[in-house]
């Protein structure tokens, strides 16, 4: 696997399906320079391989692809949210408060992959938003810069500190591979953390089936000697291992884009989230392939942070876990409650819709909300 330039010399506009022939061999015709790097994804020829073999021939599908993917890249950049106050500060990563005022405190750990803009889209998209309207106080974990260490330190030194000092009981609402860190974090804190909401958070890494299994592990054995050299893990080399998880899905959201009429700003905004973010460190890289997908420690009960095991039956807060059944990222059999403790929540939507989708203020936000007040 290569790493583009930074100057990446390609755009979508630079390509075309032109037969059945070039389809099938996922040729796409050649480049042109430009003076600045365009808008995702990236890394660009990789996205358009992988489109390319999920049409599989189908030269009219591969055209309502790139037509998307050209209609995202002319959309203006959408207006960026503003950021919450900063409260307490760990290294480079911020807790930031987005409440109005008083109310009960909730602490909101999005992945360490992509910013956490998700949780707080746009105006009327916002899960932040509408726990500040239910009367709660969020504050949101922001990662920030690329620090050195792997996922336990971020829970030790960053993540625990930062709540703990707070001084105060709260409740911890964990998105992703931020509520893997979450479980970690709230059992470091133990009776500072009164109760702990998951969404769309893999446990059981067991639970992923072989392909994707394999290919991750086929995908961190080409990556990780260019991740060595470079110290880091860029969202270049980290979004194709994503991809793969759900192929299907990246060339199906562009050809929908491509066909829909109205504003593009929702999408945009998705999108340019999807795209963005700081690298991953080299170590939490590696615990990601390693520790968890290969070795499944979370799983199988042997993870260990700060010197502690990390055993969830042990968490004396209540636990919700939120499982989107649409999801291919984190699909069902790798939550919390598919073989432990907690109260699984499904709802029908995918990893993201969850969050921002249509329906998440009805399916997520209200009956998160009413549970938080419990």
């Amino acid at each position: 696997m290569e790493i583009p330039d930074k100057t990446e010399k390609l755009s979508v506009s630079h390509f075309h399906a032109a037969s059945q022939r070039e389809a099938d061999q996922s040729v796409l015709a050649a480049p042109v320079s430009v003076s600045a790097r365009q808008r995702g994804p990236h890394p660009l020829p990789i996205f358009l391989a992988s489109v390319a073999a999920t049409c599989a021939g189908d030269v009219a599908r591969l055209d309502r692809v790139l037509a998307g993917l050209r209609r995202y890249q002319a959309a203006p950049l959408a207006v960026p949210r503003a950021k919450g106050t900063i409260v307490a500060q760990a290294g480079t990563v911020t807790l930031r408060d987005h409440g109005t005022g008083g109310g009960y405190p909730v602490v909101l750990v999005p992945s360490l992959i992509n910013p956490p803009d998700i949780l707080d889209l746009a105006p009327g998209n916002s899960l932040i938003g509408a726990l500040a309207a239910a009367g709660f106080r969020p504050l949101l974990i922001d990662w920030g810069n690329t620090e050195p260490h792997g996922l336990g330190a971020a829970v030790s030194a960053r993540l625990v500190p930062l709540v703990g000092g707070l001084g105060v009981p709260v409740a911890m609402v964990g998105y992703c591979l931020g509520g893997t860190l979450a479980v970690a974090a709230a059992q470091l804190l133990g009776d500072r953390v009164s109760r702990l909401a998951l969404l769309a958070t893999p446990w059981n890494f067991g639970g992923y089936d072989a392909t994707a299994r394999a290919g991750m592990a086929d995908w961190w054995a080409a990556a990780a000697p260019i991740a060595r050299q470079l110290a880091l893990v860029p969202m270049e080399l980290l979004q194709p291992a994503f991809w793969s998880l759900d192929p299907a899905a990246l060339a199906g959201k562009f050809a929908r884009f491509g066909d829909a009429a109205g504003s593009p700003d929702d999408f945009v905004r998705l999108e340019d989230w999807a795209n963005g973010g700081a690298p991953l460190s080299l170590a939490a890289t590696r615990d990601l392939a390693e520790t968890l997908f290969a070795a499944d420690e979370t799983g199988r009960g042997t993870w260990s942070v700060g010197g502690v095991r990390i055993d969830p039956a042990g968490l004396a807060c209540p636990i919700l876990d939120v499982i989107a059944v649409r999801d291919r990222i984190v699909p069902a059999a790798t939550a919390i409650t598919a073989a432990g403790p907690g109260t699984p929540l499904c709802i029908d939507a995918g990893h993201v819709g969850m969050v921002v989708g249509r329906r998440a203020p009805a399916a997520l936000w209200k009956p998160l909300a009413a549970w938080l007040k419990a």
